[in-house]
């Protein structure tokens, strides 16, 4: 009897029960990740800026005008709202914007976007949305995507003086330039 006891609680020791393995399982995931994109001239220099944001699916819905309905003011993701660190000060829209962490929130349009850039960070969504915390508001175009991107996805592109963030989702795409400031 003492055999077969020291026998049960070896196996359960090394196998054990399915709710033991529920009990330790990962709660469940976000179903939009969380990404970062890096701007930086080459690998062997300092970064200019990041992005940290979530990415959503379209998963057979319709976007914009749709889930992300035009006029209002978008996280620019889901979950939290869009971070952005600039390393360097820049210059966006002949506008300067000093070395730091914001907010970036976007008002989506049928033709063109509003970009926000927003010094109230840590926030959740755009329900905590406060425009007297607007640092810089500038409109830019909106394209059409040569094809569709089914998550929610933003890159730096280099350029000469500076990088562009490129926002894309569904078959729409913004493009923000960014020249360093001297």
């Amino acid at each position: 009897m003492k055999a077969i006891i020291t026998s049960v609680l070896i196996l359960l020791t090394f196998f054990p029960s399915e709710n033991t393995f529920a009990q330790n399982a990962f709660p469940k995931m976000d179903a939009s990740p969380m990404d970062l994109a890096m701007a930086r001239p080459d690998r062997n220099t300092p970064p200019l800026a990041r992005v940290i944001y979530s990415r959503p699916s379209k998963k057979g819905r319709e976007i914009f005008g749709e889930l992300v309905p035009y006029g209002e003011v978008w996280r620019t993701g889901a979950n939290e709202a869009t971070e952005l660190t600039l390393y360097v000060p820049m210059v966006i829209d002949g506008k300067r914007l000093e070395a730091g962490t914001y907010t970036l929130y976007t008002v989506p349009g049928k033709n063109t976007w509003e970009v926000i850039i927003n010094s109230d960070t840590n926030v959740w969504g755009s329900f905590s949305y406060k425009k007297e915390k607007d640092i810089l508001r500038i409109s830019v175009p909106r394209h059409d995507s040569p094809a569709p991107t089914e998550t929610l996805s933003m890159v730096f592109r280099p350029e000469t003086n500076g990088t562009t963030l490129m926002i894309g989702w569904d078959t729409t795409y913004i493009e923000i330039p960014m020249k360093t400031s001297n």
